[in-house]
């Protein structure tokens, strides 16, 4: 019969200890990006992330940004777990102009069957405000910008275990946050519950 695996205050103390030693030694490094080097807690949360994704720490940390205060993976990261997870990404771009849209979709290996992932366009794209807010790339780039954002979309439907409810870069930077009294002044994004309400599921009250 298997025992269970009781973690004792003292266990947990000494595996806090050796990430922070971990951590340290990592920090100073001069191939941590700048969000990283010499920020022990953001370089704590990161090897957490890494240990739940098992991913080599730097690799998380080259694609991890705090964002608002939170953390946020760019694009890429999300568009490489899933080419890990189906092998390929395909992306389907549809009518031109503010009808320009697109859609992720993969051929699951068990089945071969197509999963699509929902569809991010244009016109949504200025609805929500992320067309025309400052800074914005989505004006120069908007075929790179609805790639990204459809990616995102269908890790965030099929890929919720390697993601870990994080949003990307993009999405986070959709949120609008006072920088005197932290307060969220507009969400146009706001995760799976977010992304099923503009699809006609839920209230994401």
């Amino acid at each position: 019969m298997n025992e269970l695996t009781t973690i004792s205050p003292s266990s947990e103390a000494q595996r806090f200890e050796l990430a922070q030693r971990e951590a340290k030694a990592l920090q100073t490094s001069d191939l941590l990006p700048a969000q990283f080097k010499n920020n022990l807690g953001n370089v704590l949360i990161a090897l957490e992330f890494a240990k739940r994704l098992n991913m080599p720490p730097l690799a998380v940390m080259q694609s991890m940004y705090v964002i608002h205060g939170k953390p946020a993976f760019d694009a890429k990261f999300f568009i490489a777990q899933i080419v890990q997870r189906y092998g390929q990404i395909n992306y389907e771009i549809e009518g031109t102009g503010d009808d320009m849209s697109c859609f992720v979709w993969v051929t699951c290996l068990s089945t071969g069957n197509k999963i699509s992932g929902p569809m991010a366009s244009i016109k949504m794209a200025k609805s929500e405000g992320w067309f025309n807010k400052a800074g914005s790339k989505w004006p120069s780039m908007p075929d790179l910008m609805l790639r990204y954002r459809a990616a995102a979309f269908f890790a965030r439907c099929y890929l919720p275990d390697l993601i870990l409810g994080l949003q990307s870069v993009d999405e986070i930077r959709d949120i609008t946050v006072d920088s005197e009294t932290g307060e969220v002044k507009t969400i146009t994004t706001r995760g799976i519950r977010g992304l099923k309400a503009k699809l006609g599921g839920i209230d994401a009250n």
